[in-house]
């Protein structure tokens, strides 16, 4: 008998078979096909999650070879730098100027005379320079580097949120208020502008998708904390992007193949949203991806667009 056999008591084949002679053994089968086709799924649902492991662990081991990279790098030219400092040749035609006491200053003929204020600043002026050559190693390296940070979606911090309520702008009429929970100690106050032929009503108590890492800012007089992602073909076509099936606030938005850390805050000088939002998009079947890599929620699914299909996402 095979392994799937030994997943069944034979009393319980066995009654089976008292209360239906006939199907009893096709029940039998089924069952055992049923427990073959789970044990199955386990398996492969283990390797995929083994499979998405490996690539964040190998995003992050990229990123810190980078880091150890940049390091060395600085590391060298700061010791080339200081060995060209120390190691300069002495003036052609001339030996090694001989040692001056602290309390004299030397003439141009070589004799010694007592120490005056000209003497003082001079030596201020050479304390100086030497000053600013340590310096200057310092500055070349900062220059020389080069490096800019990377420009990908694993930036973004994106989140699961449920609409807690919803109101229309007291000052704009096409923007709205919603109070959102993000699954963090409060709810964070949105302002969004969701076009005209949105139902604000039928909002409150859905899901979205939203930008939780943008810099608060005030819209018409009310602080916005966060941004919601939409899709939209038109000005008047806009429709909230919806996280998968089970999805509760809080839930992580990621991308497989951007496993990098999404930042503290976006600085509105790199204008990274910017940079990224042309290649958010909606495809032909209605999910949203960056660059073909899909909105996942891990565990539960993708994120899509509830009607719209091959549009943008703002």
């Amino acid at each position: 008998m095979d392994n799937t056999s030994n997943m069944f008591n034979p009393s319980l084949a066995a009654a089976l078979m008292k209360l239906d002679p006939e199907d009893g053994e096709q029940i039998m089968e089924y069952l055992k096909t049923q427990a073959l086709l789970t044990r199955e799924k386990a398996l492969l649902q283990a390797s995929v999650r083994e499979q998405k492991k490996l690539l964040v662990e190998n995003g992050k081991l990229k990123k810190d070879i980078e880091q150890l990279r940049v390091q060395l790098q600085e590391k060298q030219r700061r010791r080339i730098a200081k060995t060209l400092f120390s190691s300069a040749p002495p003036t052609p035609n001339q030996g090694p100027a001989p040692p001056t006491p602290v309390n004299q200053a030397v003439t141009p003929t070589g004799a010694s005379v007592p120490p005056s204020s000209s003497s003082h600043e001079q030596r201020a002026r050479q304390g100086r320079r030497r000053r600013g050559e340590r310096k200057a190693p310092a500055t070349c390296d900062a220059l020389s580097l080069g490096v800019e940070p990377r420009v990908d979606v694993s930036r973004l911090d994106l989140r699961v949120g449920r609409i807690l309520s919803v109101r229309s702008h007291p000052l704009v009429e096409s923007m709205s208020i919603q109070e959102v929970d993000l699954g963090e100690n409060a709810p964070r106050r949105v302002v969004s502008k969701l076009g005209e032929k949105t139902q604000l009503e039928e909002l409150q108590d859905g899901l979205a998708v939203l930008l939780c890492n943008v810099k608060a800012c005030k819209l018409r007089g009310v602080v916005s904390q966060a941004r919601i992602l939409c899709c939209s073909t038109s000005d008047d076509c806009i429709e909230l992007l919806a996280p998968p099936t089970g999805s509760v606030p809080g839930d992580r938005v990621t991308f497989l193949n951007y496993p990098g850390d999404s930042d503290r805050e976006l600085q509105s000088k790199q204008r990274v949203w910017e940079l990224l939002q042309p290649d958010l998009r909606v495809d032909n079947r209605g999910v949203a991806n960056y660059k073909g890599c899909g909105f996942e929620v891990k565990g539960k699914g993708l994120c899509r667009a509830p009607s719209l299909t091959n549009c943008t996402i703002k």
